[in-house]
């Protein structure tokens, strides 16, 4: 029967061309719809050179290097300028030499290295835990997380601008999910009021440092409602890390709260810890849950050990520099008041490693992208659909290593552009509107 069956399904893909054409012409026109899509095409026919996908051609610090020309760099995770420390090259060599660049299997099944039990004990302790899972990517930790722990009869309550991680992950649980205003407290406790009662179990998610806006939430008070509806609570701290409190260790130490408030503690290692992958640091019985079911660790091969390693070195760092953090945080907290005293507006950014300059319109945005990396200044838009609709800007990303100087260049740079790109989207809309009228 299966001969047969393969045999008709050949048949019908042979007589039904057409099929296949509709096909492929579907995804087509899904794939024009995509908005970056949109942005490169529509940015093309006004003589915009795309943005995206520009090959750096070294280690990204305070300053890049693209087609052989050295550029300020705004688009580095590298916030406490740790990446590419000889510590962590040279023990990454060392590593390599031991174990090999890939983790070889899954660690349920033979990908279980010393530097990974050594990593998520380090950052047990970090958060004041008792254990940790590290997940070979950063997304998935959210998605597999959040998708394996809760089902239909459960509800997760998200802040409106969580992470796509994090919102992609609810919708594969299939628990009911509920999107509360942005950092609205009020909000939340509303919707728990109303919804908490209709399902077996809850969690609220939220994030340490918004990474689109670069504002933190009012963790207290979300703590505190999170123990009077009976929900569990995870906090993502990929842009919190290394960036937050006296040391860095973030949220936790910048509100001084009691860790085991928190049930998940989440973060990547792709930012402050200079490698790839994500954690989530909680009490033993979670974690071990976690180990044995979460399919983005059962199924997925382990992280490759010299990445653990080189997180782990990255984590030593911080927490024997601190004056890395506070580098970080006075340089920050300078671009946001230098903005204000030119007249850029940085949204809702509290001055913490990311700060968006607000533009408002996707194309206006590219230009000036553009402009400012004609200028040696490299920086890329954020558009729809990362952030909503009309809410596009530039975002900038800091570094212990950047100066005020650097500061003052750019956002000088910025100030001068800005209606220039303007102008020039203006122009291209009016020339469009007059050829539309005359057709």
């Amino acid at each position: 029967m299966k001969n047969n069956h393969s045999y008709q399904a050949g048949q019908e893909a042979v007589q039904t061309p057409a099929a296949a054409e509709s096909s492929a012409s579907g995804f087509n026109r899904t794939r024009s719809k995509l908005a970056f899509d949109r942005l490169v095409e529509m940015g093309a026919k006004m003589g915009m050179e795309n943005p995206l996908f520009l090959c750096h051609e070294r280690a990204a610090k305070a300053t890049t290097f693209i087609s052989g020309k050295e550029y300020l760099n705004f688009s580095t995770y590298d916030y406490l300028d740790i990446n590419a420390h000889p510590e962590i090259t040279a023990a990454v060599s060392e590593a390599a030499a031991i174990y090999g660049t890939s983790a070889g299997a899954s660690r349920l099944v033979g990908g279980e290295r010393p530097p990974h039990r050594e990593l998520e004990r380090a950052f047990a302790d970090l958060y004041g835990v008792e254990d940790c899972i590290i997940y070979v990517s950063g997304h998935a930790t959210n998605v597999s997380t959040l998708g394996f722990l809760f089902g239909h009869r459960d509800a997760i309550f998200h802040d409106g601008l969580a992470h796509n991680s994090l919102v992609q992950g609810a919708r594969l649980s299939g628990a009911s999910r509920y999107s509360y205003a942005h950092n609205d407290c009020d909000a939340l406790e509303e919707m728990l009021k109303a919804k908490r009662a209709e399902h077996k179990r809850a969690v609220i998610v939220t994030e340490g440092l918004f990474s689109m806006d670069g504002n933190i939430p009012d963790l207290p008070r979300i703590i505190e409602l999170k123990k009077r509806y009976d929900c569990m609570l995870l906090v993502d701290e990929a842009h919190s890390l290394g960036v937050l409190g006296a040391t860095g260790r973030g949220a936790r130490e910048h509100f001084n709260i009691d860790p085991t408030d928190v049930d998940m503690w989440m973060s990547t290692l792709s930012k402050s810890m200079c490698g790839c992958g994500g954690f989530i640091a909680g009490s033993h019985e979670l974690i071990e849950f976690l180990k044995y079911g979460s399919p983005g660790f059962v199924f997925s091969v382990g992280m490759p050990p010299i990445i653990a390693v080189a997180c782990h070195k990255a984590l030593d760092i911080m927490l024997r520099e601190p004056e890395r953090v506070h580098k970080l945080q006075k340089i920050s907290h300078f671009f946001v008041d230098y903005a204000a005293s030119i007249g850029l507006d940085t949204g809702a950014a509290q001055g913490y490693a990311v700060v968006p300059v607000m533009v408002g319109d996707p194309m206006v945005a590219g230009f000036l992208s553009n402009a400012l990396f004609k200028r040696g200044i490299y920086v890329m838009p954020i558009t729809f659909p990362a952030v909503k609709e009309g809410t596009d800007r530039l975002r900038f990303f800091l570094s212990a290593a950047h100066t005020e100087e650097h500061i003052r260049t750019a956002l000088d740079a910025v100030k001068e552009e800005i209606p220039k790109a303007w102008a020039i989207v203006d122009d291209y809309k009016r020339q469009n509107a007059s050829e539309s009228g005359q057709a």
